[in-house]
């Protein structure tokens, strides 16, 4: 008998109550006797239920017709088509015994690891779960069957009820009844979603490991069965480390059942693994944009709505603009590399007047990083933080443009020696206008105004223009010692650009379904956040920055406002600027956070890729003036 065949012998005669007794063993007779009464109510109410469910279900016999579903198209701010995404055309279907012995005994362990020995459900399952999660002190094995699971996917909403629990078990016994183990093995692993749009063992093992299911190791296996339970968080295009974790322990629980041995586990945890990319996109025009979308109506809708419902998505993307960002990117990218040392850059531009995204460009090579900077990467924004502490300041009626603040030395009591702000470069000011300051970005009146005005304020400002991004009250936040996003900051400066009137920045315009009924609207709704007199100062003092200030490489021939940001050590370089008619965020840094060379600002490295961006931008668009304060009320 092969060895292939002898562990597959293993998990058909693995006894159900292995797993009960083990369990039972290290439970107090009090704790036991609780959860027995616990799961004899949960299985009384499940009889219940499976009587009222019986009637009307859906008839699990036409798993012998199943038909493909419907395509979803997503389109530009103009109507034209950027990618069309189906299941069907991620999926190939494959017989069982073209998928590899590792990956059935991996997923039976980790999903179901009674699956030979019931008949659909499990009685005594919900109670060996519940026992062995608590022993481990993490899941390491569900209450549903497989064949439940199965039925779940296929033929039933993903809510949480007791009604659905019953209808469940009412299909998997039928559909038990109606097909043998190894068909309904077949049909699940054919059937189940492995992150990324991939939908079937096949196509995910193409995708993660660059080959067929049937040529599948123990590593890779384990690896393919620990996604299942949350494929994109857990996928390792997304997180190795985390992809790993779950690995081991699908090899420890294939180890406990004793369908491995402890050296074969021990093997496969060490063996070095080459992962492939995703295939998920591969017609997509502009992949980190409709990536992007994916997730985010996945999130509003479910996976399955969006990548077997037919949707028709409208995008805010402009592609002759997000063509242009691209190409902004890649060549500042190739001339910066050599003089910098970057490895990434991201690009965000928004219009202040609907607060849609234009252009969103998330890495320089999706086909080698598909991590979207964009809206994923939170970095300092160093300086570029500073515009948010000024506004609050003009806000509170106590300042303006030329008010004078002091550049002097300051300590503040915080830890063993204090905290002493610094000016990038050292030296000192003395007296100077707010207007001065922020153009040449000195450190110490930040700080200071922070602290008058109050870090709590100018925290409660920035969820006010949409950042969500965690923000701590310390000394050092107005020098931007916090973690943000390029959407973030575009969007927040677009909300300036627009004298105070915010929307939520989104890259949807509207969905509908295919039959033309409308799943969701992101018409604006422009609202008043900010104090317009306030806001129309901080432009006006922003001018300056661009005039004569940090980012005079940022000139564009017409009205531009902005700030640049270098964190300490120059791990993150930033310009963020806007016209009344469009914001953009430009960040470039090194996603191990290594620091760029000496030397590299925003201001010497990152405007210019903005000014270059802009040019080309605005062509056509009319030069429009920002408005001036004088137009508004000063804040009382």
């Amino acid at each position: 008998m092969s060895t292939n065949t002898i562990r597959q012998e293993r998990v058909k005669n693995t006894a159900p109550i292995f797993g009960f007794v083990q369990g039972v063993s290290k439970v107090t007779a009090g704790t036991l006797l609780g959860i027995t009464m616990l799961a004899s109510s949960v299985v009384a109410g499940g009889l219940v239920g499976l009587a009222i469910s019986f009637r009307n279900l859906p008839d699990v016999r036409v798993l012998r017709n199943y038909v493909p579903t419907e395509t979803t198209h997503i389109y530009d701010i103009n109507g034209a088509l950027l990618t069309s995404i189906h299941d069907e055309a991620n999926r190939e279907v494959v017989p069982l015994n073209k998928i590899s012995p590792d990956l059935k005994r991996a997923i039976l362990a980790i999903e179901d690891s009674h699956f030979y020995s019931h008949h659909g459900i499990n009685p005594g399952g919900v109670l060996r779960a519940m026992v062995a999660n608590m022993e481990s002190g993490r899941t390491v094995e569900g209450g549903s069957t497989l064949t439940m699971q199965l039925v779940k996917n296929l033929f039933l909403s993903p809510a949480q009820k007791v009604s659905r629990k019953a209808a469940e078990a009412v299909m998997a016994i039928r559909l038990e009844q109606i097909f043998g183990k190894e068909q309904i093995l077949e049909l699940y692993l054919n059937q189940v979603y492995w992150g990324h749009n991939l939908y079937g063992v096949e196509t995910a093992s193409r995708s993660y490991f660059n080959k067929s299911a049937s040529q599948l190791n123990l590593a890779e296996s384990a690896m393919m069965a620990g996604l299942v339970q949350a494929p994109e968080e857990f996928s390792p295009f997304v997180d190795y480390k985390t992809a790993k974790q779950r690995q081991a322990i699908v090899l420890n629980r294939m180890k406990e059942l004793k369908w491995i041995t402890p050296e074969e586990a021990d093997a496969a945890k060490k063996q070095p693994l080459k992962i492939g990319k995703i295939t998920s996109f591969p017609g997509s025009k502009i992949p980190y944009v409709t990536n992007a979308v994916v997730q985010e109506l996945s999130k509003r809708f479910g996976r399955d709505a969006v990548l077997k419902g037919g949707m028709r998505i409208q995008t805010t993307i402009d592609t002759k603009m997000q063509r242009l960002a691209e190409r902004t990117v890649k060549e500042a990218y190739e001339r910066l590399k050599y003089q910098i040392g970057n490895d990434q850059m991201a690009l965000v531009a928004v219009d202040p007047r609907t607060h849609y995204v234009k252009a969103m460009v998330g890495g320089v090579d999706f086909e080698k990083s598909q991590y979207n900077r964009a809206v994923q990467a939170q970095r300092q924004p160093g300086s570029a933080f500073k515009p948010f502490v000024y506004y609050a300041a003009f806000a509170s009626g106590k300042y303006g443009p030329d008010s004078i603040v002091m550049d002097t030395p300051v300590t503040y009591p915080d830890g063993d020696f204090g905290y002493s702000p610094r000016n990038y470069g050292g030296g000192f000011s003395g007296a100077v206008s707010i207007r001065q300051a922020l153009a040449v970005s000195l450190n110490i009146p930040a700080v200071k105004l922070g602290q008058e005005i109050g870090l709590n304020k100018v925290i409660e400002i920035c969820r006010t223009l949409g950042i969500k991004s965690p923000m701590q009250p310390v000394i050092s936040l107005p020098l931007g010692a916090v973690d943000l996003t390029p959407m973030e900051m575009a969007g927040a400066f677009a909300t300036f650009a627009n004298n105070g009137w915010h929307s939520e920045p989104t890259f949807i315009v509207q969905v509908t379904d295919s039959t033309g009924q409308v799943l969701l609207d992101n018409t604006p709704k422009p609202r008043l956040v900010l104090d317009p007199w306030a806001s129309a100062s901080l432009n006006s003092a922003l001018q300056g920055v661009i005039n004569q200030g940090t980012a005079t490489s940022a000139a564009i021939g017409r009205p531009a406002a902005g700030k640049t940001g270098t964190t300490s050590a120059e791990r993150d370089i930033w310009f963020v600027g806007y016209v009344p008619q469009l914001s953009v965020a430009l960040w470039i840094g090194n996603d191990d956070y290594t620091p760029l060379a000496a030397g590299a600002t925003g201001g010497g490295f990152v405007a210019p890729v903005w000014r270059d961006f802009m040019v080309q931008a605005l062509q056509g668009t009319p030069v429009e003036y920002f408005r001036p304060a004088s137009d508004f009320e000063p804040p009382q």
